[in-house]
């Protein structure tokens, strides 16, 4: 991961993580509770993600999706998934990360670890549509839209 895919994952507080059952239906749901682990994975608390656990089980690829929606830029990511569980090899050390974001409030016995092998950027149209679009300008106009 490059050091921008980093930094964007370090600021937000939200992604969206896309797994595919077994039967190849589609999942896609939020998760607030996630870090960047040694520089070269992501690692997800299972606070209630009974899916999307079940799914990488049975078929570890996956795709995340993380924005900063102000700027509306952001990057996809995709890789191999696995589940550590708590009584698993390196899931307290994994575990201290995610609970410094926690403040131990959700608890959680697994986590899903995912090696990224691909990264692309995101951008909101208006960017391509109009390349002058500043950064911003972006900005200016999310905090009109959402009522900030």
């Amino acid at each position: 991961m490059t050091k921008a895919v980093i930094s964007c994952l370090e600021q937000s507080v939200l992604c969206w993580l896309a797994t595919a059952s077994k039967e190849n239906y589609p999942n896609v749901s939020p998760k607030e509770v996630f870090a960047v682990y040694e520089n070269c994975s992501i690692i997800i608390a299972n606070i209630a993600s009974p899916q999307s656990v079940k799914n990488i089980r049975t078929n570890p690829k996956v795709c995340l999706s993380v924005i900063d929606i102000l700027i509306q830029k952001g990057y996809q990511l995709k890789g191999n998934a696995s589940i550590v569980s708590k009584n698993e090899d390196g899931f307290a050390d994994m575990a201290s990360c995610l609970l410094k974001l926690t403040g131990g409030k959700f608890p959680f016995s697994e986590i899903i670890r995912i090696e990224v092998h691909q990264s692309k950027p995101i951008v909101a149209p208006k960017y391509v549509l109009y390349p002058d679009t500043t950064e911003a300008a972006q900005i200016a106009s999310a905090k009109k839209a959402y009522g900030f």
